[in-house]
């Protein structure tokens, strides 16, 4: 009997040992834990739909479809401990990267999407993202891969805007080639695309940081015609720029010609101008009688200049 007891006492003992051994645990300073008992997740009250920042990002039918509990996130310390009917779950909170041709499925090197001129493009680059401490739940336990629904969801939308973008109010179109202005706005389409996928935080649990956007190629065997497409409109901008530089500088010319014109016609306009005053004031101050007698001295020096040219010839 005494040795049963020792045998149980030890028993217990170990047991105990064991758990306190395996239920301690510390969560990094990158790191945030989530804990399930017996498959369950801790949880808060509420849900993200209600959340102020989450449920802004939705709208009223996303939200009956995305709609997760609250659960309690284990901040970074410890050390912790958990029964051995818990789980633990880390999730690195610190930003990653992923290429947007990434497919757990399908190895490719670009994605295709096509234009509003039906032009069909390669496009390359990389998203930047990260756990939504947030939303934890829908991180963990909403989808199976939540990195390849936001890779699929950011591709998705991409091809709706490259499908859909008109470079008219953009900077450097060119009117009639929508790759071209797909191109030259690539920090456009970048910064819509960060704001297009915002809501990938209330949807999949994962907070969206940046696009990156690289290149968007078209074919190989319609690469040729298009660069002769572009060099011709460049030849022709080029030509319409020096046609309208040209034209300035004749019209600037011409505006300098009236002007030079018109100060001549009034320099010699203004002593006309000046005798006509001085006369007419004379005539109201002396009368006609003065007006005769100023004419008459005036034409003295007129016929004096006259007889002597008559003289002389």
């Amino acid at each position: 009997m005494p040795t049963l007891l020792f045998g149980l006492l030890c028993g217990f003992g170990l047991a105990a040992l064991l758990t306190l051994l395996i239920g301690v645990y510390s969560v990094g300073p990158t790191q945030r834990g989530v804990i399930t008992t017996f498959g369950r997740a801790q949880r808060l009250r509420g849900m993200t739909g209600d959340d102020p920042v989450l449920g802004g990002l939705l709208s009223e039918e996303e939200k009956t479809r995305y709609n997760y509990p609250v659960v309690r996130v284990i901040t970074p310390g410890g050390p912790y401990f958990k029964w051995p009917w818990q789980t633990l779950y880390k999730v690195d909170m610190t930003i990653q990267t992923a290429d947007i041709t990434w497919d757990p499925e399908v190895r490719q090197s670009f994605i295709e999407a096509v234009t509003r001129d039906n032009l069909t493009v390669q496009i390359s680059g990389q998203i930047r993202w990260k756990p939504c401490e947030r939303n934890l739940y829908a991180y963990l336990f909403g989808a199976a891969h939540p990195s390849a629904h936001v890779v699929g969801y950011f591709i998705s939308t991409l091809r709706d805007r490259v499908a859909t973008f008109d470079g008219e109010n953009a900077e450097g179109s060119v009117e009639g080639v929508s790759i071209n202005d797909l191109r030259r706005n690539l920090s456009l389409i970048n910064r819509h695309m960060e704001d297009a996928c915002r809501k990938t935080a209330a949807r999949y649990g994962i907070e969206f940081d940046a696009a990156l956007i690289t290149n968007i190629d078209p074919p190989s065997d319609v690469d040729e015609a298009l660069a002769s497409i572009n060099t011709t409109q460049n030849q022709v901008a080029a030509a319409v720029s020096q046609s309208r530089a040209d034209a300035e500088t004749k019209l600037k010319m011409a505006e300098q010609a009236v002007q030079i014109s018109q100060n001549r016609a009034e320099a010699e306009a203004a002593p006309l101008l000046e005798l006509a005053k001085t006369l007419g004031a004379m005539r109201s101050g002396g009368g006609n009688e003065a007006l005769e007698s100023y004419l008459r001295n005036a034409s003295l020096p007129l016929r004096e200049r006259a007889a002597e040219t008559i003289l002389k010839l």
